[in-house]
């Protein structure tokens, strides 16, 4: 059985369909026309088909034919399947034109899940367990992951799988075709932070007559700076980037408030936990200092995604065994970005990969990164991340039978 050779007798198939992916981009929690398209792929699978009440998710079991009855187990598979509100600059025949694009790759997580499901449905005779295939929307700041979770999809084979994997394409930062994880955090934590400074506006003439929000609200902006590099261990780092900052009306009115919202990126259980106070002991002390107040508000976003060793092993092996020795490489450090997978790693053991997709010709170094308007993917990689995947759920229920 060569799954690798079966996943590129699908090459065309594969790449036809992720343009059609590609080319219909939903954002969010309600993908209709995506959801539709996967049904249709999977209908001729015969497998366990659930979709969400709530959500438009899929849900697909296959029921191996080696499976133990007395002792069933199962393995997760997942795909994120949701688009970003980016207006599309690729040039691409089939890009987007509807002001979302699939600019992080998730039409080719699609893809690759169905070839999976196609791969495994084929060999399904030979398969000592149950695969569950998670196709899931609303990756992108919605918590898909979590309304999954908790709509049963770790149970979905009528029992708690043994493990799951998730595999991510990125545009830049690793060769084309070459698959990366590690153990332990592999992606931070994710949190937002908002702020609003209160003071008491005035005339731009005269500001010793008013409390300027503006001047304490920017000192916060560099004073959150200097924190991360002053109170944390810089081998256990924190990330905040203020991406938003509004205030005032006209060029010489004071006003009453400002407002600014950051990320905050985590990558441990310490940090994670300490953080909120770090915030709160700044951002007072500089109010105080100017003779403001501060409302601040944090809110958890997803959480710190963490890979167990079993399974980061079983991925390395995969991807050497069936792509190359020279086609594994080991993350040096996590990846700075977040993942709502975390949700489901948080329940189960697993492991999230990550795979080269830098088109042709292009540096990896320096092509435009995932969420960029110009972001482009090699859909070359979709036979070996189908076959991955399957190759992936083949092995761990052999392991576990």
């Amino acid at each position: 059985m060569d799954l690798l050779d079966d996943a590129r007798g699908m090459r065309d198939d594969l790449a036809h369909l992720r343009s059609r992916l590609h080319s219909e981009p939903e954002v969010g929690l309600d993908l209709p026309r995506t959801q539709e398209l996967v049904l249709r792929e999977l209908d001729p699978l015969g497998l366990e088909i659930t979709t969400g009440k709530t959500t438009s998710s899929v849900v697909g079991v296959l029921r191996g034919g080696a499976r133990d009855e007395q002792d069933p187990h199962a393995v997760v598979l997942r795909a994120d399947m949701d688009a970003l509100p980016v207006r599309e600059r690729t040039g691409l025949a089939f890009a987007a034109t509807n002001g979302a694009m699939h600019a992080c790759g998730h039409d080719l997580h699609t893809t690759s899940l169905i070839g999976a499901a196609r791969l495994l449905h084929r060999h399904r005779d030979r398969i000592a367990g149950d695969v569950v295939f998670m196709f899931q929307p609303g990756e992108e700041g919605y918590d898909g992951a979590g309304i999954m979770v908790n709509d049963g999809v770790l149970d979905a084979a009528g029992y708690r799988a043994d493990a799951a994997f998730a595999l991510h394409v990125f545009s830049a930062g690793i060769p084309n075709g070459v698959l990366s994880s590690r153990t332990g955090p592999v992606m931070s934590a994710s949190h937002r932070l908002r702020v609003r400074v209160n003071g008491a506006g005035g005339h731009g003439s005269m500001p010793h007559r008013a409390k300027d929000p503006v001047i304490a609200a920017a000192e916060m902006v560099t004073a959150l700076q200097a924190m991360v590099t002053r109170r944390f261990d810089i081998f256990d780092p924190v990330v905040v980037t203020v991406g938003y900052l509004s205030a005032g009306t006209k060029h010489n009115v004071i006003p009453d408030d400002a407002t600014f919202e950051a990320t905050v990126r985590t990558f441990s259980g310490h940090t994670s936990g300490v953080i909120l106070s770090r915030l709160e002991e700044t951002l007072h002390g500089v109010a105080a200092a100017h003779g403001v107040s501060a409302d601040i508000v944090f809110e958890e976003e997803t959480l710190l995604t963490i890979n167990t060793e079993r399974e980061v092993r079983l991925a390395a092996e995969v991807a050497q065994s069936l792509l190359g020795e020279e086609r594994y490489r080991p993350l040096a450090n996590p990846i700075a970005a977040s993942e709502d997978f975390s949700r489901v790693l948080a329940k189960v053991p697993g492991a999230f990969l990550a795979l080269g997709a830098t088109p042709p010709g292009l540096d990896p170094e320096s092509a435009p990164n995932n969420h960029s308007p110009h972001a482009d993917f090699d859909p070359g990689v979709l036979p070996g991340a189908a076959a991955v995947y399957a190759e992936l759920a083949m092995r761990q229920l052999a392991r576990t039978a």
